[in-house]
Formats: structure tokens, C-alpha cells, sequence
């Protein structure tokens, strides 16, 4: 019986998925846990994985295919098997329906015939496969131990295990800093093993050097998966919501008293340390509070004016970067906001961030306060209709009441749809987060 694989849904919101990638090909062997394709949903890729080992013998949709959560996108079964009354879907169709000969909820009958053959090519999943590349094996020289001889994991590890070469750690330290195949180099030293002389005498070393002299260093990687997704995203947004940015000066010296005096009672608290991100954040969501006409967005031909207040705050990942939201931050205690935020991080950092972590929010903040920038014209994050730049804080000298004096400085960057947000109301929002940064203890009343 082929096993269908299904379009998860991977939070309460989704709807839908957009398969980015297939990362197997038809007629591959797949191990249970393995990657079949990325899915993209809402700003974030995340992996299909197989429920069970087999062969993947049909995909229905094409890369870059929309697909409804739960629909089936691709059969898994026997070598040989065949699933019958299936018809391929583009992505330009995605109305034509799959049907399926005395189709059940989660399998598919289907027609059962002998193992094909093969010829030269050989059964191995892609996790055996990849770990053979990398170690430069001949899977031929490997016998398998999976269904049907297939090559699996553990069977590459245990022809490593079985035929490493034996080399010094000296040896094998130069061998690795040069880039040098030591496996075709026979030892002089005890039992055969490989010292630093054998690799001198081979003249690997001052081949790979000169190979590296002449050899241009270029890398290339395919444009695709989240890297692909926020593009994209960009691009929409740059192109579609007329961008205005209006920047101001924040004397930050007063929220750098407050965050001294409260990062040992939150720390107590909680076991968090409470940072200028967290301030920002709980000073924005108080002022959008007083702002209503900046929490809004525009969805088809209607202003939708939020009722809660959801901040997103921009992680980097590697590749890209995504936006967990802080829900009901206006509610929210500055302790609260704190956890909120380090465990929300430590999540989209691990990769681990559910689709509904990252919806609905209604105002996105990007912090550049750890790097040397003063101030940048941050993309407005669609649906919303507005974000803030904020950029580092730093030590300078101003006037303050006829004096000079040295007070900590940070520079804010608003981007607005000025499509729907106006000049004034957008300058009347970010004078009072001015204020509000500049007299910090109104938060705590």
C-alpha cells in the first residue's frame, strides 16, 4: 500500500503551503525522518519529513506549487508500486482535482508488482548518500542493509568505522588545514600509519597550494528557500507601499538609568536580562496604544484599524532573518515583555518558531543597536503598515538647558505606508516614543 504525504498544517491559522523544493527525487529511497521538500507558510520555511521509509514514487505538485494543508503532494511505497488514477498538478492549476482509485483517508489502494530493475543505479537514502559524498565513498564498495539491499546511514558509518586510514594527529592536522586527500598515500610509519613525512614526500601539500594560486575562489548557491521568501517579501512590499521615513534624535541617557536599576530585580524575577531591545519594544507598544491610526493596515479596499497591539521584532537567522511577534504587548509588564522576547529569540534562532509565533502581528521593530549604525530606511513588513529602525546608542555631546553635556544618543527610524498613514500622525507617534524613551518611568506607573 503507498503511504500519502500530506501538506501539514503547521499551526492553527495555516491554510496553505508553498513547496519551495523538492529535496528527493522520484524514484529515491527515503529513510522515516528524512527531508522529502521545503514548505514555505508565512515567512518561514520549515522540512517535510517522511512518516515512514520507502521510495518516493510520485510527486503531484511542481516547485513553487500553493498547495491546501492537508492535501496529498506525494505518494511513498515499494520499489515497483505503482499508484494508479493519479494526475499531476501544476502550479498553474490549482483547481484540478486529484483523483484516486478507491482512495482511503491517509492511504491509497494501489497495484503491487515485483521490483523493477534497477540496472547500475544504486538504492541508498539521501542521508547515506550525502554522508558518502562528503567522505568521497563509492557506494558500490558498501552493502546495504535496508529493504532491498538499500544503502542506509548506519551502513556508510560502519565502512568509515571499518576502513579508516590510520594517520598521526600531526599528520592529519596538515592534511586537514591543506585540504589534502591523504586516503591513496601509504604510510611509512608503524602498522602503515601516515606521518608528516609521507605527506611531505607526496607533495600534496605544494600541489594544493599551487591549485589554490590558480584557481579562482568562487562560490554560488541556488536562490531559494527563505532566502527566496524574503526577497520576495521585499520586493512586494518596496514596490507596492509608497515608503516614507521620518527619523528623530532620543536621548536615551534616562532609559539607560532605568534599565541599570531594573536589570537585577528582573533577573531575579525570571532569570532574564532585561536589555534596551525590551525597553524599546514596551515604550512602542505604549505609544501605538495612543496611536491608533498607525496600528492599522490595509487589507483589498478597507483601513483595519488593530485592537491589540502585536510588535514583531526582527531576529537574523542564518540566511534571512524572521519576526516572532510579542502578542498584547501593550498589556504586557516590562519582566513579561523580557521573557517574552529571550525565549521568543532563542526559538527562531534554533529554527524552532511555530507559524502562529509569527502572525498577526500589527508593527515590526528591527534593532541595528549592536552593529556601528546610527540609522537605516527599514522595509515596512506586510501587512503592516509601518516599522522602526533603531540603531545604536552612543555617548555624545549635546545641549541640554543652555549646557553642554555628554548623554547617551540612539537614532529612530519610522518607514510608513504613506498610503494610508500620514505625515502628521506618523510624526505625532514617534514624538511621543520619543518622550517616552526620554521619561522611561511613566512605563512603570
Amino acid at each position: 500500500m503507498a503511504t500519502e504525504v500530506v501538506m501539514p498544517k503547521l499551526g492553527a491559522t495555516m491554510e496553505e503551503g508553498t513547496i519551495i523544493s523538492w529535496l528527493v527525487q522520484v524514484g529515491e529511497v527515503v529513510e522515516e525522518g528524512d527531508a522529502i521538500a521545503e514548505v514555505q507558510t508565512d515567512k518561514i520555511v520549515l522540512e517535510i519529513e517522511a512518516e515512514t521509509t520507502g521510495v518516493l514514487l510520485k510527486t503531484l505538485y511542481d516547485e513553487g506549487s500553493i498547495v491546501k494543508v492537508q492535501e496529498v503532494v506525494a505518494y511513498l511505497g515499494d520499489e515497483g508500486e505503482r499508484v494508479e488514477g493519479l494526475e499531476n498538478k501544476s502550479s498553474g492549476d490549482e483547481s484540478q482535482p486529484i483523483v484516486a482509485q478507491n482512495q482511503t483517508f491517509g492511504k491509497v489502494a494501489a497495484v503491487l508488482e515485483a521490483p523493477a530493475e534497477r540496472g547500475n543505479k544504486i538504492r541508498r537514502t539521501p542521508a547515506a548518500r550525502k554522508l558518502a559524498e562528503e567522505n568521497q565513498i563509492d557506494l558500490r564498495n558498501i552493502t546495504g542493509t535496508g529493504p532491498l539491499g538499500c544503502i542506509q546511514k548506519i551502513d556508510v558509518v560502519n565502512f568509515l568505522a571499518e576502513n579508516a586510514k590510520k594517520i598521526t594527529p600531526l599528520a592529519k592536522k596538515i592534511a586537514d588545514d591543506h585540504g589534502i586527500d591523504y586516503k591513496n598515500i601509504a604510510g611509512s610509519g608503524l602498522n602503515g600509519k601516515i606521518v608528516k613525512a609521507d605527506l611531505d614526500s607526496s607533495n600534496s601539500i605544494n600541489e594544493k597550494v599551487e591549485i589554490q594560486k590558480s584557481t579562482p575562489s568562487e562560490k554560488r548557491i541556488p536562490f531559494k528557500g527563505i532566502r527566496k521568501v524574503i526577497a520576495d517579501r521585499m520586493s512586494q512590499s518596496a514596490f507596492t507601499a509608497p515608503h516614507v521615513t521620518l527619523t528623530s534624535q532620543v536621548d536615551m541617557t534616562n532609559s539607560v538609568r532605568l534599565r541599570e536599576e531594573l536589570l537585577p530585580v528582573i533577573e531575579k524575577v525570571n532569570g532574564y536580562r532585561l536589555s534596551y531591545n525590551e525597553v524599546i519594544l514596551k515604550a512602542t507598544a505604549h505609544a501605538l496604544q495612543n496611536h491608533p491610526d498607525i496600528n492599522v493596515s490595509l487589507e483589498k479596499d478597507e483601513i483595519v484599524y488593530r485592537s491589540n497591539v502585536n510588535v514583531g521584532m526582527a531576529v537574523a537567522v542564518p540566511n534571512g532573518l524572521v519576526v516572532p511577534v510579542i502578542k498584547n504587548a501593550e498589556k504586557l509588564g516590562l519582566a513579561a515583555i523580557t521573557e517574552e522576547c529571550k525565549s521568543m529569540g532563542k526559538l527562531a534562532r534554533d529554527g524552532k518558531l511555530l507559524p502562529e509565533q509569527m502572525q498577526n502581528g500589527t508593527f515590526t521593530i528591527s534593532n541595528l543597536g549592536m552593529y556601528a549604525v546610527d540609522g537605516f530606511t527599514p522595509i515596512i513588513n506586510q501587512p503592516e503598515s509601518a516599522i522602526l529602525g533603531v540603531g545604536r546608542i552612543q555617548e555624545k555631546p549635546v545641549a541640554v538647558n543652555g549646557e553642554l553635556a555628554i548623554r547617551s544618543m540612539m537614532t529612530l527610524s519610522l518607514s510608513f505606508d504613506h498610503r494610508i498613514i500620514d505625515g502628521a500622525p506618523a510624526a505625532a507617534f514617534l514624538t511621543e516614543l520619543k518622550e517616552t524613551l526620554e521619561n522611561p518611568f511613566r512605563l512603570i506607573i
